[in-house]
C-alpha cells in the first residue's frame, strides 16, 4: 500500500508537491484552512516566471538604499517596526545577509531550484498535457530609470542567456516601451509568464481525477503530535488525523506550527496587485516588465496587465493600505499611460512568506517524517514546479535532481 503524504497549505506550493508526489505513486492529502484553493498569496501576484533573475532582496547597499527609501514618500518598502521579537530577529538576520559575497551564493541556490522549476513545468506541460493557466514565453525586460543602477546591472551580468538592450533597442523590442523614461534594460529571452491562480485550478482538477488525492477545506491544522523523533498526527480542532509523512507549505503562517527544535524564520513581506483589462485601443508590453528602479512588474496576462509592487513589512496584517495603492496606481499611470483600463483595475494584497537570505526552507527537517517547502518570498509560482518535485524525490528516497546545499533546515 502506498504512503499516504500530507500537505498543510493549498497554495501554489502545496498543490505543485501535491501533484509531484501523485505522478510519482503517492496517495496525497491536502489540508486547506479556507474554503478555495490558491486563493492567498497565489490568487493574484506578479505572473512572471523569472527564472533567471531570481537575486535575493538581501544585498550589499540594501539598508543604505532602504534608508534612502524609508524617507521617501513613494518608497517601493515601507517598514513599520513593531514591538515584535519575531519581526526584528527577521530584520537582524536580514542585515546580516545583506552582503555581495552571500547574495552571489543565494543567488546560486535560487537558479539552480529556478532552472530545475522551468524544466519540471515543460515536462508536465508538454507530456501531461497540463494548460488553461495562461503560460507563454513572452521574454522579460529588467528596465532601468538610471545611468548608475543601469551599470551596476551590466556589471554583475554573468548570464550568457541575458543580453544588455539600449532605451532604443528596447523600444524596437516592445513599442510600448517608446517614450518612457528607461535608458536601458536587460532581456532575457525564455522568461516565461502565467495565471498562478489559474495553474492552481488546474493542478486541482488533475489531482481530483486521479484519485489519489484528498482535499480538506476549510480546516485549519490547530496542532502536530510527535513523539519519539516523528510526527504522528495533526490536529483538525477536535479531530486527529494520522499522518505518515508530513510536509508544511503553509506560508507565513508555517510558523505558527513549528515543534520543539523547529524554527522557521519567515515573515510576510506583503505586495499588492492591480490586475487591468487590456482594450483594442490600449499598448500593454506584451514582454514582461520589471521597472527595476520603482520595484514594480507588469506582465500581460491575456487580456489582462497584471500590475505588481512593493515590499511591506508591517506585520500580519493583509488588508490594501489605501495609500500605497494610491501610490502604485499614479505611478503606473506614469509609465504606461495608454496600456490598460485603470479605471476598471481590481485592486489585491497578499503575504509573501519570506526567510532573511531568500533561500526557501526546502527538505527534511530533524523529525524522521517531517519536511518543508516554504519561504519562496516573491519566487511562489517561479519555484514552485521544482520544489514540489525535489519534496517527492526527498520522500520517495530517490536521488534529488540538484544539490540541496543551502535549502537544508534539519537543525533550529
Amino acid at each position: 500500500m502506498a504512503q499516504r503524504v500530507c500537505i498543510i497549505g493549498g497554495g501554489v506550493i502545496g498543490l505543485a508537491t501535491a501533484y509531484a508526489l501523485v505522478r510519482d505513486g503517492f496517495e496525497v492529502t491536502v489540508v486547506e484552512a479556507r474554503d478555495s484553493l490558491g486563493s492567498e498569496t497565489s490568487f493574484a501576484n506578479g505572473g512572471q516566471l523569472s527564472y533567471r533573475y531570481v537575486a535575493p532582496l538581501a544585498d550589499a547597499g540594501v539598508p543604505l538604499q532602504a534608508i534612502g527609501w524609508m524617507l521617501r514618500g513613494d518608497s517601493p518598502l515601507k517598514l513599520r517596526p513593531r514591538l515584535d521579537p519575531v519581526q526584528w530577529r527577521w530584520m537582524a538576520s536580514f542585515l546580516a545577509a545583506c552582503r555581495s559575497s552571500v547574495n552571489r551564493e543565494n543567488a546560486g541556490h535560487l537558479l539552480r531550484l529556478a532552472l530545475l522549476s522551468q524544466s519540471t513545468l515543460k515536462s508536465w506541460r508538454e507530456d501531461d498535457g497540463l494548460a488553461g493557466f495562461q503560460w507563454r514565453r513572452n521574454g522579460k525586460l529588467v528596465a532601468f530609470r538610471t545611468a548608475g543602477s543601469f551599470e551596476h546591472a551590466r556589471k554583475k551580468l554573468a548570464d550568457p542567456q541575458q543580453q544588455v538592450l539600449s532605451a532604443i533597442e528596447c523600444a524596437a523590442l516592445e513599442p510600448a516601451l517608446v517614450d518612457t523614461p528607461f535608458v536601458g534594460a536587460i532581456y532575457t529571452p525564455d522568461e516565461e509568464v502565467g495565471d498562478c491562480h489559474g495553474f492552481c485550478q488546474q493542478l486541482a482538477a488533475r489531482l481530483k481525477a486521479s484519485g489519489r488525492c484528498e482535499f480538506r477545506l476549510g480546516q485549519a491544522v490547530t496542532g502536530i503530535r510527535h513523539a519519539n523523533g516523528s510526527v504522528n498526527a495533526i490536529e483538525l480542532g477536535e479531530e486527529i488525523m494520522a499522518v505518515d509523512q508530513l510536509v508544511i507549505a503553509a506560508g507565513h503562517r508555517s510558523p505558527l506550527l513549528a515543534l520543539p527544535g523547529l524554527h522557521l524564520p519567515l515573515y510576510p513581506l506583503k505586495g499588492y496587485s492591480l490586475t487591468v483589462p487590456i482594450g483594442s485601443g490600449h499598448r500593454a508590453p506584451d514582454v514582461s516588465i520589471t521597472d527595476y528602479d520603482r520595484k514594480i512588474v507588469y506582465a500581460r496576462i491575456g487580456e489582462q496587465l497584471r500590475v505588481a509592487a512593493m515590499v511591506d513589512i508591517v506585520g500580519f496584517d493583509p488588508a490594501i493600505d489605501p495609500e500605497r495603492l494610491a501610490l502604485i496606481k499614479r505611478q503606473v499611470r506614469d509609465t504606461f499611460p495608454d496600456a490598460a483600463d485603470y479605471e476598471a483595475a481590481v485592486a489585491w494584497a497578499g503575504m509573501r512568506p519570506a526567510t532573511p537570505s531568500g533561500v526557501p526552507l526546502l527538505g527534511a527537517t530533524a523529525y524522521r517524517n517531517l519536511w518543508l517547502n516554504l519561504g519562496h518570498g516573491a519566487l511562489g509560482f517561479t519555484l514552485a514546479c521544482g520544489s514540489g518535485r525535489l519534496l517527492s524525490e526527498l520522500i520517495g528516497q530517490r536521488t534529488a535532481s540538484i544539490d540541496l546545499n543551502g535549502f537544508n533546515h534539519r537543525t533550529a
